[in-house]
C-alpha cells in the first residue's frame, strides 16, 4: 500500500479513537453510562481509548514523516492530521450527540483548513 494513503489511513482511525477518547465519555453520561462515575475512572477509561489511539498516530507519523521516508514534511502531517480531527469530529458529533448539527459557519471554517492543506504542500523552493 502507498505510503500517503497509509498514513492518511491511519490517522483517520487514530483520530476516531482520539474523539470517543476526548469525548466520548459525555455522551455515555448522557446515556447514564458513567454519569456516576468518579472523574478519576473517566480519566482513566479515556486514557486507555487514548493508548488505542496512539497506537494508530505514531506509525502514521513514522511511516508519512519525510525524515523516515515517507511523502510528508512535519508541517504537512500535521495540518494533515488537523484537517482529519476535524472531519472525524465533525462526523461523530453529529451521528452520535444528539443537538449538535452542522453550519454554515462551520463550512467556511473547514474550507479555510482545506486552504490550509494546500498552502503547506505548495512548495515554495522553486
Amino acid at each position: 500500500m502507498n505510503s500517503s494513503i497509509l498514513t492518511i489511513l491511519l490517522l483517520v482511525v487514530s483520530n476516531i479513537f482520539m474523539t470517543l477518547a476526548w469525548y466520548g465519555h459525555l455522551r455515555l453520561g448522557e446515556l447514564g453510562v458513567t454519569k456516576n462515575w468518579p472523574l478519576y475512572a473517566v480519566i482513566l477509561f479515556s486514557w486507555l481509548i487514548a493508548l488505542a489511539e496512539y497506537s494508530f498516530q505514531v506509525p502514521a507519523n513514522r511511516i508519512g514523516y519525510a525524515g523516515n521516508g515517507g511523502p510528508f514534511s512535519l508541517v504537512q502531517l500535521k495540518v494533515l492530521q488537523e484537517v482529519i480531527t476535524l472531519i472525524v469530529f465533525t462526523v461523530i458529533s453529529t451521528l452520535i450527540f444528539k443537538g449538535q448539527s452542522f453550519h454554515w459557519n462551520h463550512l467556511v471554517a473547514f474550507c479555510l483548513l482545506v486552504g490550509a492543506v494546500y498552502f503547506s504542500f505548495i512548495d515554495v523552493s522553486k
